[in-house]
Formats: C-alpha cells, sequence, structure tokens
C-alpha cells in the first residue's frame, strides 16, 4: 500500500507526512518534523485546530532541497562546500 500522494495540494499531519517523505526516499522521522516546526528549519506546515497539518507538495519541495548536486565520490562533497562557503 503506498501512502505517497498523488496530489500536490494533499494535507497530511506530522505522522504520514514523515511517511510518504519516507517512502518517496526521504528518510524522515515524526520527531524530526516536530522539533524543525519548534526550531525552524523543517517544511512549511499549517495548524488545523491544535494539529498541524502538511501540504504534500510543500514536504515534497523542502526534501528534494536538502539533496547535494550529484557527485561522483564524497571527496566532491567536501571540495564543494569550501567553494560554497568562500
Amino acid at each position: 500500500m503506498t501512502t505517497i500522494p498523488s496530489d500536490p495540494d494533499a494535507l497530511l499531519r506530522r505522522k504520514p507526512t514523515a511517511t510518504a517523505l519516507t517512502e518517496a526516499g526521504f528518510q524522515t522521522s515524526d520527531k524530526t518534523l516536530a522539533t524543525l516546526a519548534c526550531r525552524g528549519g523543517g517544511p512549511k506546515f499549517r495548524k488545523y485546530g491544535r494539529y498541524p497539518v502538511y501540504r504534500w507538495g510543500d514536504a515534497l519541495e523542502w526534501a528534494q532541497s536538502r539533496l547535494s548536486a550529484p557527485v561522483h565520490s564524497t571527496s566532491e562533497l567536501g571540495a564543494r562546500s569550501a567553494i560554497h562557503a568562500r
């Protein structure tokens, strides 16, 4: 059973968002989303009553934005970080 929504406007609570992101290849826990909701840096969310809800398209965009550029080796990651830090 797939849990990845086909509609980018689908609204999901925290745990289903984490499950769908993980199934899409972006290992994420609901606890991580909760921490990021407090500290910042996570996907955009809204509140429905007392419950946070995430728009699937926003959550997926957030996860994709955390990917590095394609590399051939881990040494390229360090070189790219040094170039971008200048």
